[in-house]
């Protein structure tokens, strides 16, 4: 197997992934070019997961020798499967429990023998979640002075310092905040993923207090959703066959990737991807944010009124992302306009050629950027 990685690869960086691979049974082979810099992996790498390792920023492409003409970054159909019990995780704790954090709660509950804790700012949810078995008790966030070294004696709590794996479903500040006001709590060693839906702030603000305070902070995006939100119609299998980002803190060390899909396997993600949130918060302005400002706006037509008998799967597939948390989605769009602007001058600008070739009566215009549409969708995404 051969990885190409970046020109930007740091010596420390390759040595650490280098390190990796030998802890797996492969030996590697380094060569610097002046054009490329290559990584030869000897052994059985069957048991690599090759589209993690693409993911990572240092590298450009994985190519299997057995099969030079496929490229092992482009998506296949193994499944990563991790290892839940390898992980060593006892606890979780899930704070936030609308329809995400709900769903993580419901897939440990369902595929671990984790104890499964949770804490919502709306307690009766909690309870609730308690009720119908999803929960094993209340997360309570600090543990008393006079407690000790000891869990809570009442199987219905347990503190955030029990927690092995922390997950928090909050709003993008709130995440924030909770990491803040909570960094004392959390236990030392722990793995604390959070599920918000930019990553530059959150990790901007949360690395530094993870390395203070001694546990793991990792940001995170679960790929998945739904049209209405709330814990009544979170399930366990949300995120089957999903794609999971995750923003490590550094995005090569890939023990800490390991680490965190053993973490995540019992939620069954199709795939997890390794970027940094800068290029998180870039993409997820296009293939995200647009949508859904797109979608808002285009359902603001007058003549959206009178669509009934009119409409089709276009319809319904331009409008699904309209009806949206308003309140949420402003704190997002916010947060990330610079990528989001960009974006919408591309957009308007494009759309100002088909109003223009419109308004011209230019039939070989409007043919022509028709055109480029058809074949720029055939080369993103096939046919």
């Amino acid at each position: 197997m051969i990885a190409i990685l970046e020109e930007s690869a740091t010596k420390e960086q390759i040595d650490e992934l280098t390190h990796w691979f030998e802890e797996q049974g492969m030996r590697c082979q380094f060569s610097k070019g002046d054009y490329q810099t290559l990584l030869g992996i000897i052994g059985d790498t069957s048991k690599l997961d090759t589209e993690l390792i693409a993911s990572l920023d240092i590298v450009k492409s994985v190519t299997r020798i057995t099969n030079t003409g496929k490229k092992d970054n482009q998506k296949s159909s193994r499944k990563k499967d991790g290892d839940f019990k390898r992980s060593g995780i006892k606890t979780i704790g899930i704070v936030g429990l609308g329809l995400i954090g709900g769903s993580f709660a419901k897939a440990y509950k369902e595929y671990t023998n984790a104890r499964v804790l949770g804490y919502n700012r709306t307690v009766s949810t909690t309870h609730f979640a308690i009720m119908d078995g999803t929960l094993d008790g209340e997360l309570l966030l600090e543990k008393p002075a006079d407690a000790g070294d000891q869990t809570s004696g009442n199987y219905n709590q347990g503190y955030l310092s029990d927690c092995d794996l922390v997950i928090i479903s909050l709003y993008n500040q709130a995440i924030i905040d909770f990491v803040k006001n909570n960094a004392a709590n959390f236990k030392k060693g722990a793995l604390v993923i959070d599920a918000g839906g930019l990553k530059r702030r959150i990790c901007r603000e949360c690395f530094p207090i993870a390395r203070e305070y001694g546990f793991t902070f990792v940001g995170g995006h679960p790929m998945a959703g739904k049209k209405y939100s709330g814990y009544k119609y979170s399930t366990g299998k949300l995120y089957r066959d999903a794609s999971m980002i995750i923003v490590p803190d550094e995005s090569y060390d890939m023990f800490l990737i390991e680490r965190i899909k053993d973490a995540l396997c019992p939620c069954n993600f199709g795939s997890i991807t390794v970027c940094s949130a800068d290029r998180h918060d870039q993409m997820i302005a296009f293939t995200s944010e647009m949508a859904h400002i797109v979608s808002n706006a285009y359902i603001k037509s007058p003549t959206a009124r009178e669509h009934r008998g009119f409409s089709a799967g276009s319809y319904k597939d331009m409008t699904r992302v309209a009806w949206l948390n308003e309140d949420m989605w402003t704190e997002i769009f916010l947060e990330n306009k610079d990528n989001l602007i960009y974006e919408l001058d591309t957009i308007i600008k494009y759309l100002d050629e088909y109003k223009e070739a419109l308004v011209n009566n230019d039939s070989q215009k409007l043919h022509d950027i028709l055109h480029e549409g058809k074949i720029a969708k055939e080369e993103v995404d096939g046919v």
